[in-house]
């Protein structure tokens, strides 16, 4: 859970001035922490800062408790040395609110006591050159304390701290070796924890394999039958390649376990049919479920990909693996999906398990699934990478329709861009995506824009606007 820092504060020289002032701001800050509980997220109220002491006493409060994001109330005017212990000491990102008690004041009625309760804005400005001065970035959200649009873009401030502090904190997951020949796939392994923070688990194809050799017949049984319950199983699916894909994803869950995982990019070719080939084209069943429940899984060992889709899942728009499959110019649509693990929680029908004897351009059989992603609005979303090696974000906003679809195994999405696809086509690639993305559900630039704020990332948007 997202742990957010509050405090808030005003220039203590106005109380004995204004009696009924001080009263009144706190009321207003009481509100506030009450809506961001509402964000689900557990708040640490530090109190209300009067002047520099109380706020030095306050940012030891809020570093002590580790926060994701420090929220700063500016109730009316107040000098910025009473915040800046709080910007400095915590490390953690930094917002500053001014939420005045209502829309406009009453200037017939008010005096200078009333219209200091509308003050917050007043040293905003003060406070943002201060602390960037001292090497403290932060954000602001200027509206009224009820005001709708204020508290979706402080939701959305508080949803980007969480998916930082799930980065910062996470477990990725890399299983067995780059398919040949996938230059873009390729990462330097530092580049993650450089960027994100986290860690980087390399692991054998061996560390699943033995885990599958102690997999109990019960225990494949189970994941059969709920396999059967969560998928349409096509007549096409062999019995003996379903317990198969069954039983590895069972030692898949328990892998996950043991390595505290919170995400998972696998690859690994195999020949001849041997056991390490037959385990690699078992993954699709087990990760599709993991992907579920929010442990994203991509194929090919796209880590980056794997760690888009956690950004998407944790924004609450699922995130399903994705490349380009066609174009088709007689709808205007983008044709996209694949073969791989995909999220069962995102698509639009009950998803299918299809029997296939040959994965294209990979070694082995098994089963795949079968889906499109909810029709409506979706974000195409992936990392993209410069030069230098630095992250950047690459985000396009369409809509999924209706249409034809190919029954081959994989999932495929009918993505209307608003424009000419060839067009978004040729802008979507030399955005500098990579092959692979995540596919997620609703139009979430304003969310993925705020995440690459608080990493210190670039945001890449293609939109039809532009490429018209």
């Amino acid at each position: 859970m997202t742990k957010v820092g509050l405090v808030a504060g005003g220039l203590g020289a106005y109380w004995p001035q204004f009696p009924d002032l001080l009263p009144q701001l706190k009321l207003s800050a009481e509100r506030v922490s009450q809506r961001m509980r509402e964000f689900d997220c557990e708040v640490v109220d530090a109190g209300f800062v009067s002047d520099p002491q109380e706020g030095a006493r306050a940012a030891e409060t809020l570093r002590a408790a580790g926060c994701d994001i420090i929220v700063a109330f500016l109730t009316t005017y107040m000098t910025s040395n009473m915040l800046m212990p709080v910007a400095q000491r915590s490390g953690a990102p930094v917002l500053l609110l001014n939420l005045q008690p209502g829309p406009s004041m009453d200037h017939e009625t008010f005096d200078t006591g009333a219209w200091l309760a509308y003050c917050g804005a007043c040293p905003m400005p003060e406070m943002v050159n201060a602390f960037r001065r001292c090497g403290v970035e932060t954000r602001c959200v200027s509206g009224y304390l009820e005001e709708p649009a204020a508290w979706e873009k402080i939701g959305r401030w508080v949803r980007a701290a969480g998916v930082r502090a799930k980065l910062r904190h996470g477990r990725h997951g890399l299983m067995g070796h780059l398919y040949p020949g996938m230059l873009d796939v390729s990462i330097d392994l530092t580049l993650v924890p450089r960027q994100f923070g986290g860690h980087v688990e390399v692991l054998e194809i061996d560390d699943l394999r033995v885990r599958v050799e102690q997999v109990s017949e019960t225990e494949t049984d189970e994941r059969v039958a709920y396999a059967r319950e969560v998928f349409t199983v096509d007549s096409s699916v062999v019995a003996e390649d379903l317990r198969w894909a069954a039983r590895v994803s069972v030692a898949l869950d328990q892998l996950v376990d043991d390595f505290e995982l919170d995400s998972l990019a696998y690859y690994h070719r195999g020949l001849n049919g041997e056991t390490h080939e037959r385990v690699g084209a078992g993954l699709i069943l087990g990760a599709s479920l993991l992907t579920a429940r929010g442990i994203p899984a991509a194929g090919e060992y796209e880590l980056r990909t794997s760690l888009a889709q956690l950004i998407l899942d944790q924004l609450g728009a699922g995130g399903s693996f994705t490349e380009l499959q066609a174009l088709n110019f007689d709808d205007g649509v983008v044709e996209m999906g694949h073969d791989g693990p995909a999220h069962l929680a995102i698509s639009d029908r009950k998803p299918i398990l299809r029997g296939l004897g040959v994965y294209h351009g990979k070694r082995g059989w098994g089963v795949s699934v079968e889906f499109d992603v909810k029709h409506g609005p979706v974000t195409a979303f992936g990392l993209g990478q410069e030069l230098d090696g630095s992250f950047r974000f690459v985000v396009s906003e369409g809509t999924v329709v209706d249409g034809p679809l190919l029954r081959i195994g994989n999932t495929t999405s009918r993505v209307d861009f608003g424009c000419h696809p060839g067009e978004w086509t040729d802008a979507w690639s030399m955005s500098g995506i990579g092959h692979h993305w995540a596919l997620g559900t609703g139009h979430r630039r304003a969310d993925l824009q705020a995440v690459a704020d608080l990493l210190g990332l670039g945001l890449v948007v293609v939109s039809k606007e532009d490429i018209r």
